[in-house]
């Protein structure tokens, strides 16, 4: 292994464009040599300085993985050559909690996503990645002294070690669940710790911002939320990766506990470079009475698949899922939501929004699992698709499995082009071709845009109209 320069991940993808075509000279302090292996999960945990449960844990998904094929369904992944990864990649600059002591470098790419005015403005509390460490995270006193833990998940196994260790890839996302989960347990590094006490409730969100600057680099956060009975909690996670023309992979993974009549809403825009293998894994389990919100919005890296799941297990849990997808040309999303129901009384709604523009392809996966003792269900799955160009794909493929005949269960799924009349009489009212679409394509995700915070709200719209630039008229 050699010592070298980092990699960069982001969240919440501002509006300067250069952030995802340019990417700041590597400066790590740590650089592995590209593959995996024991050697290399040693030395992660080792520099680190982890307890040996996290060790073991650690060995224990990279055996898994040696021994797991990838996926049969769901997008071609051939071109991932998971040994030409590099896994772990070190900025060389410690974790700060004052933006001032970041390092002038990494200091110019977040400031380009925002993140010092971001938590001037509205903010309870920040954290930035950088390829795999956490280089800058903050937290408003209001919060501390009431108890919240908002952490560095490096940081955590370190000073919250009997809590991460029962809740750490355990119940939610077990080690073994499948092939880039078991690769996520060897490698994963930085990411966010959350903790909230009984019956405290934010009223501001928490955020991170993870970007991924390596060439072939590879980015495995973790992030961990623990809503204890009662609180309240918006976190929003956005990423982003410069382009190189050669394959990432990004592999996080999100665990959220909502406890006894908790809720939590999960924010989260995604904006990979093409270059990205978007493999990323997101669930909830939810008590009684818990409340999961998950608003996604997914874009930019070149094959995603993600299929945040909530499951229910405590009589009168809810879940809603919001997601929207954009697929250009030379995509591939396969994006969609489960809710498992495993008590009485839960309810879910799915909601699912996806455009595809000239030869993008958007699959909607949808799962929603009522088990034998999960009486008086009500659930429901709407899937959206749009398409724009020549070529656009777009695939539904839902899944019901009722095993109680007391519940309301419904799906509809809709497929349709932006129509030649709809476009005629936007343009009779003075709009240009290309703003009759913007128009039409806003309309489309509004649901989605009014579930975010105003600043996302008006990022999103941006993002989906840059990346629509050119494929009309």
């Amino acid at each position: 292994m050699k010592k070298t320069t980092p990699a960069v991940k982001s969240a919440a993808p501002r509006l300067d464009r250069s952030i995802y075509d340019t990417a700041e000279p590597e400066q790590s302090s740590f650089r592995s040599e590209p593959g995996v292996n024991e050697a290399l999960v040693r030395e992660i945990s080792a520099q680190k300085n982890e307890p040996a449960w996290m060790l073991k844990k650690r060995l224990q998904g990279l055996a898994l993985f040696k021994t797991k094929p990838l996926p049969a369904w769901g997008p071609d992944l051939s071109g991932l050559d998971l040994d030409k990864i590099t896994y772990f990649v070190r900025p060389g600059s410690a974790e700060a909690t004052s933006w001032e002591d970041v390092p002038e470098s990494i200091k110019r790419t977040f400031d380009r996503l925002g993140i010092p005015e971001a938590e001037k403005k509205s903010l309870a509390g920040v954290g930035a990645q950088y390829d795999s460490d956490v280089v800058y995270h903050n937290l408003k006193k209001t919060w501390q002294d009431k108890g919240v833990v908002f952490e560095n998940m490096d940081t955590a196994v370190q000073q919250y070690p009997e809590l991460v260790k029962k809740y750490f890839m355990t119940q939610c996302v077990p080690v073994h669940d499948h092939k880039f989960a078991m690769l996520h347990a060897a490698v994963w590094s930085g990411g966010t710790f959350i903790y909230v006490p009984k019956n405290v409730k934010l009223d501001l969100p928490l955020q991170a911002y993870f970007r991924m600057n390596a060439r072939q680099g590879g980015q495995f956060e973790h992030t961990l939320i623990v809503a204890d009975e009662g609180s309240e909690l918006h976190y929003i996670e956005g990423c982003s990766a410069p382009r190189y023309g050669q394959s990432s992979l990004h592999a996080g993974c999100v665990e959220i506990f909502v406890h006894e009549g908790a809720r939590v809403r999960y924010s989260s825009i995604e904006n990979w470079s093409k270059d990205t293998y978007n493999l990323n894994t997101k669930r909830a389990l939810v008590d009684a009475n818990g409340v999961i919100e998950w608003v996604n919005g997914n874009m930019g890296s070149g094959t995603t698949m993600l299929y945040p799941s909530s499951i229910l297990r405590g009589q009168g849990a809810h879940s809603d899922s919001l997601g929207v997808a954009f697929a250009g040309p030379g995509q591939n999303q396969d994006t969609g939501a489960k809710a498992i129901h495993a008590a009485p009384h839960t309810s879910s709604t799915i909601v699912s929004k996806s455009i595809s523009v000239d030869g993008g392809i958007n699959t909607f996966r949808g799962l929603i699992h009522i088990t034998p003792a999960a009486e008086h269900v009500n659930a429901s799955m709407v899937c959206d698709a749009l398409l724009i160009g020549k070529g656009a794909v777009a695939n539904t493929i839902p899944e019901l499995k009722i095993k109680n005949e007391q519940v309301n269960v419904a799906h509809e799924a809709r497929v349709g082009r932006i129509g030649e009349e709809e476009i005629f009489y936007l343009q009779s009212r003075g709009l240009s071709e290309q703003e009759a679409v913007r128009l039409v394509v806003s309309g489309f995700i509004e649901p989605i845009i009014k579930a975010l915070p105003v600043e996302y709200a008006l990022e999103l719209n941006k993002l989906i109209e840059m990346e629509m630039e050119g494929a009309v008229g």
